[in-house]
């Protein structure tokens, strides 16, 4: 229930969503005695639109998640196990083609193989079911272990996680297959701007981790007042900065985490 209401809402109250809901709304207003409202909705939209499009705004919200939590330092020694989070493949695309397919995020699985090679007895645990609310699809972890294989990675060193479905899902389920001892480092490798939620999940889940972040998207505080060159790209950047901010809200109120924005 939880996981579907979660997609659900999410999709809808996304900054570009929302913003063309109300656009949605003010023209069919138009159409009423209500054509103010309507006037006035449409306006809304639009202003709001290229305020989130072009304006600083995805990097203002987008820089305190990736700088929450710093480069991991290597200067303490070797882990014991690394998890990495999906999220850097496509694996509807991957399964349609018979290959691999990486994303923006491909960061993820090519770090993780450089780890894998310099921690030669480090354990690889890739947790990546599937995020589908309505029908079960492809499984991104069996594609993962398949791209870590051809990086070099010997396929017993790598443990698939296939049943989470949401980063709370994934600490839970990342713990079981991990079964960490006491006294064992671990490494958690995700985006810089996921880092922060990612960390509040595996707490929660009692799972003692060490933040390794990557997929940075920003150059941080140097890009707070820069403005985007495409309405698009910065919609996606406010879009994934608002999903975020909304994911550690929406976790610490419902009680599947204790700390609303946790800190190294």
């Amino acid at each position: 229930m939880f996981f579907t209401l979660s997609k659900s809402l999410g999709l809808l109250v996304l900054p570009s969503n929302l913003l063309i809901e109300i656009g949605i709304v003010g023209l069919v207003l138009l159409c009423t005695r209500f054509t103010r409202l309507g006037s006035w909705l449409v306006v809304t939209s639009l202003v709001f639109i290229a305020i989130a499009g072009l304006s600083p705004l995805g990097n203002d919200l987008m820089i305190p998640l990736e700088q929450r939590f710093p480069p991991w330092d290597a200067s303490h020694g070797p882990p014991d196990g690394i998890v990495v989070l999906g999220g850097a493949i496509s694996p509807e695309i991957s399964a349609f083609r018979d290959t691999v397919v990486l994303n923006e995020a491909a960061e993820r699985i090519t770090v993780a193989a450089e780890l894998a090679r310099r921690y030669p007895n480090a354990r690889i645990v890739y947790c990546g079911g599937s995020n589908a609310m309505w029908s079960a699809r492809a499984l991104e972890a069996p594609f993962a272990v398949r791209e870590l294989e051809a990086l070099g990675v010997a396929h017993d060193r790598i443990t698939a996680e296939e049943q989470s479905r949401n980063t709370i899902e994934n600490a839970v389920y990342s713990r079981l297959v991990a079964q960490p001892k006491a006294g064992e480092r671990w490494l958690l490798i995700t985006s810089a701007f996921h880092m922060p939620r990612a960390i509040a999940a595996f707490r929660a889940a009692g799972f003692d981790v060490e933040a390794y972040p990557v997929d940075w998207r920003t150059r941080g505080p140097r890009d707070a007042a820069r403005f985007f060159d495409s309405l698009s790209e910065g919609l996606a950047r406010t879009d994934t900065a608002a999903h975020e901010w909304a994911g550690l809200l929406a976790y610490r109120l419902t009680g599947k985490t204790k700390e609303l924005f946790p800190a190294p």
